[in-house]
């Protein structure tokens, strides 16, 4: 979940009586957002390194990233699925990758040329099967493949 409102409702709930529903405030108060990232292990249905930031930014996913990979520092491979969101496809995200591939090598300027150069470049590299880290992006409008946010 990349941004979770706090909202607090102005009155409380009215409980349902017999014959009628119970009854909820429409009326709130937003209290800001609040990044929320969760990685579930699939194989054990169990969630590893959740992370709360105040932000949305490249630095906070490519973190929780960093997290989660710690809890199994000896696993030869991740796999990371993720929507389109700009952030999942950042720069910082190549820079993590190309990093823990130990292949420091030439990856363009960001909007120029080379790996880095667009966001579907940024992605292609990402999703590479090679790497250690490995992103797979879900399609457009199918956020229901997103086992989270189920």
């Amino acid at each position: 979940m990349t941004g979770l409102q706090a909202l607090e409702r102005i009155h409380s709930d009215k409980p349902m009586r017999p014959g009628k529903p119970a009854k909820r405030e429409f009326e709130y108060i937003r209290h800001g957002t609040l990044l929320l990232i969760v990685h579930r292990d699939v194989a054990s249905g169990k969630v590893i390194a959740p992370f709360a930031a105040p932000t949305r930014q490249e630095d906070d996913f490519a973190l929780s990233v960093v997290l989660a990979i710690c809890t199994h520092p000896n696993a030869k491979r991740w796999h990371f699925i993720v929507d389109n969101l700009n952030t999942y496809q950042s720069e910082m995200l190549v820079y993590l990758v190309a990093a823990l591939e130990g292949k420091p090598k030439n990856l363009g300027q960001k909007g120029k040329h080379g790996i880095l150069r667009s966001m579907t470049s940024r992605a292609e590299y990402l999703s590479h099967f090679s790497h250690r880290l490995v992103f797979h992006y879900t399609p457009k409008h199918a956020s229901w493949l997103h086992q989270v946010e189920m």
